[in-house]
Formats: C-alpha cells, sequence, structure tokens
C-alpha cells in the first residue's frame, strides 16, 4: 500500500478513536459479479468510517479487486479448483438458464434449477473447504481478532468461520429461491394469502386461482425444492465443527439480515425486527457523462436517449436476436446507446451505438433518458427508480422475471420475452413506455419513495453492522421461534392438544347424554311393568 493511503487510513482510524471508539475489523466472505457491487458499496463505507476491511476470497472466485491502491485488504487462499474452470462453469449455468431452460413449464424449469444450483454449491463448498482447512489462512485469521464477519447468505461458509472465529455475523442478501433462506432459517413470516412467492412473477393482488397457484408453490418450495444440497452441507460442517450440526442451525445464527429491496420494489409484508430492507444503498447522483456519450446525448434534441443492457452476465446473444433488437432501435426516434460485446448487427441503425462498457448509472441520471431497456437485474432496477426512468424489461433468468413482474404490477415497466423476441414487439413496447406519460409518473413516485426514507440505506446497512460490532450482537431482536421445531413453529402440538381437550370433552358428554338416556327409558320401563 502506498504511503498515501497507508497516512489516509491511519489518519480515518485515529479519528474513529478519539470520536466514538468504535472502529472494529471487518472480515467479509463475499459472492462475484453483481452481489460484490453491492457489498464493495458497504465495504467503502465502511472504510470511510474508520473500520478495517479485509475480504477473504479463493484464487478462483470472480471479485473486483482493485488495481489502484486501496484501503480495503484481500487474503486471497489457493484453491483446487482453477480460475478458468470456474469461469466456464459459471458461463454453462449463464447459458442454461438462458437459452436452455424449459420455459413453457414451471415445475420442469424449477427441477432444472435445482440440479444447476446444485453444481454451483457444490464447487461453493470446495472454496469453503480449502478455505476452513488451510491452517496457515485460519491461523492469521484467529490471531486478527475480527469483531464482524459480513457475508452474503447465497455463499455459505461466512456462518462456518464465524462459528470457528467465534465472532457475530451479519447477512446481505437478495432472495433465495421460495424464501428457503429468508423462511426456513431467518423464519421471516411470509402469508401465502397475500404475499407472492419468490419466482412466482405474482403480485399482492392475486385472484382465488393466483392464490390456489401461490400455496401450490409455497407447498412444493417448501417440501420438495432444496437450492442447496443441505445433507452435505450438514455433513460437511458437522466434520469441521467436529459435533452434529446443520447448515441451518449455523446460518441461523446471524445476528442481521440485510435485505437488498424495499418497499417501492417490495409488496408490503411482514418483517422482524433482525431483517433490515436496505434496497438501493448502491444508488448515488450521476456524474458528467464521458465527453463522446455527452455529445451523442446532446445531439438527440428533444427526442432524448434510451439506455440499452442486458448485464455483464450475457455476452454470446444469437445473431438472429441481436438484428431483431437493431432493428426495433432503428425505428425509435430516440438516440440509443447499447452496451454489447458482440458482431456488430446488420440491422444496426445510424440512431444507435455500441459499447463494450457504459456508465450505467450516470446514464440513467441523465436528463435526456426516456427509457431503460433491461434485463431485469435488481442494481439496474434500482438504479432507475433512484432516478426515475420506465423501462423496457428482457428477463433472462433467477430472479429477473420476478423482478419485472414487480415493475409492471407498480405501472412502471412494460415486459417482453426474450425467446420470442420480433422486433414489432420491442418497438411497441418502447413506444409505450416513451409515450404514455402514465409510466414515467409511476416510476417517479418509487423514486420518490426511494428518497424519502429517515436515513439512506446505506447509512442504515452500515449502521446495523456497527451495532452488531459495539454490542457483540444482537440477540435481542432475534425470534423465539429459532428455538421452536417445526411442529412448534406452526402451533400443531397446540392445536393437537386442544382438538384433543374437544374430542375428549365431546366424547365424555355423549357417554353422559347416553347414560342418562339408557337410565330414563330404563326407568320408564320399569314404571309400565
Amino acid at each position: 500500500m502506498s504511503m498515501k493511503w497507508t497516512s489516509a487510513l491511519l489518519l480515518l482510524q485515529l479519528a474513529c478513536y478519539f470520536s466514538s471508539g468504535s472502529c472494529g475489523k471487518v472480515l467479509v466472505w463475499p459472492t462475484g459479479y453483481s452481489h460484490w457491487m453491492n457489498i464493495q458499496t458497504i465495504l467503502d463505507e465502511l472504510v470511510e468510517r474508520g473500520h478495517e476491511v479485509v475480504v477473504v476470497t479463493s484464487s478462483a472466485f470472480i471479485v473486483t479487486i482493485p488495481n489502484q491502491p486501496s484501503a480495503i485488504k484481500f487474503e486471497i487462499y489457493h484453491t483446487s479448483i482453477s480460475k478458468s474452470e470456474f469461469e466456464s462453469l459459471v458461463k454453462n449455468i449463464l447459458d442454461d438458464y438462458t437459452y436452455d431452460m424449459p420455459k413453457d413449464s414451471y415445475w420442469s424449469y424449477s427441477v432444472k434449477s435445482q440440479d444447476i444450483l446444485w453444481k454451483y454449491f457444490d464447487v461453493l463448498q470446495q472454496f469453503c473447504a480449502d478455505a476452513v482447512k488451510n491452517k496457515r489462512l485460519m491461523k492469521k485469521l484467529q490471531e486478527s481478532r475480527f469483531d464482524l464477519i459480513l457475508a452474503d447468505a447465497v455463499g455459505p461458509c461466512g456462518e462456518l468461520l464465524a462459528e470457528l472465529l467465534n465472532v457475530p455475523f451479519v447477512y446481505t442478501l437478495r432472495f433465495t429461491p421460495g424464501y428457503e433462506f429468508e423462511k426456513h432459517i431467518g423464519k421471516l413470516p411470509i402469508p401465502p394469502s397475500y404475499a407472492p412467492v419468490v419466482l412466482s412473477e405474482l403480485s399482492d393482488q392475486m385472484t382465488f386461482m393466483e392464490r390456489v397457484k401461490n400455496m401450490i408453490y409455497v407447498l412444493y418450495f417448501d417440501f420438495w425444492f432444496q437450492g442447496i444440497n443441505h445433507r452435505k452441507w450438514n455433513e460437511f460442517y458437522s466434520e469441521i465443527l467436529g459435533r452434529p450440526t446443520t447448515l441451518a442451525e449455523t446460518m441461523g445464527k446471524a445476528e442481521m439480515w440485510l435485505i437488498r429491496t424495499y418497499w417501492d420494489f417490495e409488496f408490503p409484508r411482514p418483517f422482524l425486527p433482525n431483517f433490515e430492507f436496505v434496497g438501493g444503498l448502491h444508488c448515488k447522483p450521476a456524474k458528467p457523462l464521458p465527453k463522446e456519450m455527452e455529445e451523442f446525448a446532446q445531439s438527440s434534441g428533444e427526442n432524448g436517449i434510451v439506455v440499452f443492457t442486458l448485464g455483464s452476465m450475457v455476452s454470446n446473444m444469437p445473431e438472429d436476436r441481436a438484428n431483431a433488437i437493431a432493428s426495433a432501435l432503428a425505428q425509435i426516434p430516440q438516440k440509443v446507446l447499447w452496451r454489447f460485446d458482440g458482431k456488430r448487427p446488420d440491422t444496426l441503425g445510424a440512431n444507435t451505438r455500441l459499447y463494450k462498457w457504459i456508465p450505467q448509472n450516470d446514464l440513467l441520471g441523465h436528463p435526456k433518458t426516456k427509457a431503460f431497456i433491461t434485463h431485469g437485474g435488481t442494481n439496474g432496477i434500482y438504479e432507475a427508480i433512484y432516478h426515475g426512468v420506465p423501462m423496457v424489461g428482457i428477463p433472462l433468468f433467477a430472479d429477473q422475471p420476478d423482478n419485472i413482474a414487480h415493475m409492471m404490477a407498480k405501472g412502471a415497466a412494460v415486459r417482453v420475452d426474450f425467446d420470442k423476441l420480433s422486433s414489432t414487439d420491442l418497438l411497441n413496447a418502447l413506444k409505450k413506455v416513451i409515450n404514455d406519460p402514465s409510466y414515467k409518473e409511476n416510476v417517479m413516485k418509487l423514486s420518490r419513495i426511494q428518497h424519502d426514507q429517515p436515513m439512506k440505506p446505506l447509512d442504515r446497512a452500515v449502521f446495523w453492522i456497527e451495532f452488531v460490532m459495539r454490542n457483540k450482537g444482537a440477540k435481542h431482536l432475534r425470534p423465539a421461534s429459532h428455538d421452536l421445531t417445526w411442529v412448534q413453529y406452526h402451533s400443531l402440538d397446540v392445536i393437537g392438544f386442544l382438538l384433543a381437550c374437544v374430542a375428549t370433552a365431546v366424547y365424555v358428554i355423549t357417554k353422559c347424554c347416553l347414560f342418562c338416556y339408557q337410565k330414563f327409558v330404563k326407568t320408564r320401563k320399569n314404571k309400565r311393568e
């Protein structure tokens, strides 16, 4: 680290020491891609406040390590899986989800999703094993005496490290299929009568048949679907800790769950005191565009511009779909900035420019932006909400269809099916969100909700992390439901007892009535004789 960064870090720690004495040491177990973007935002803020941050990651994992000197430290350990092997696995998973998934049947889609997720989590388990069995690494982490571990719940192992190092831990999370972790491990109540199951693409305004559908999804996710092979992880955690345990038991010890959505996106439902919604924590005011992009945007005149990206994880779009998209874009009066890394489409119009990378947040915050064509990733949706830009959704996989369904329910987006994409469909969708003022009005309402909070989402996330460090945990926020069995949680034992009492009372009363009746009949018979 350069002398400049060393001096800056020293000053921050000194300032923290003299102001509150609450600076701590945070160990981070991250996941990659867009998940890393969110957690990195939190880490930068923690560093700004004088905390020491160490990210432990394997040599194969995909996180962005700064090229320039940074106050965030990285502890990189060797793993038996190479970076190229892991990148190949991720690419195959994305290709399967984007192009080869059975979209006509929800059940077939879910079954194949489970198979794909199990393969992915098997690799994550190997990463975890290579970390906790690395004696040099574990000794170094033990000697560092961390105050807290910050982990992404969809990349298990952070909770195991917390158990081994005997420190509290906090989760950051977007969702798990069927709320598998939130509901069954975090004990978050999710009433199926009005809270749609994640990935169901339903809203909270359900018809009777949609409520039936939602209940079937609940039963499916509760009793059949498992995004992670719990048996393998239970055996692994028991082996490492030297005592019988389960993944759910270890994860259930989380002090706080920082959920990366908010009520501008979510449908209202109950939540627990150790769950905080911090959606949009990465959003920020737009910065000036690069000169060439600014000139292109200004050349659009009153028509404005359209921003188009399907994210950083999709790079091999079929030529026929790329040409269909380009043909639709060529027919609108707006200028288009398209993030695209592939063969230049033959139908590309003069109003469209291709870029391998675009400053998405800055473009969405530009006053000339009229619409955002997006795959429906949570980060992009929140940037669009933050800046008040209506959306055309082209969801590809995972939570993206559900995210777009939420925006459609709130009147801020139109969806186009990627598998059946035609120029006409995309053109009509664009005209609708640009020319119909209701879409702009609705997304601006969501934007006002996002901005009108007692404290910024990032400040709220950091507050709770610091709270856990200051208080050595947050057990007073932990619901007693963690100590109940499934039968006790659903009061089945109480219901059974009460039913038994009622049955006993009915039986006794019935017997008494029969006895009295028989006595009465016998008495009358004796009198007649």
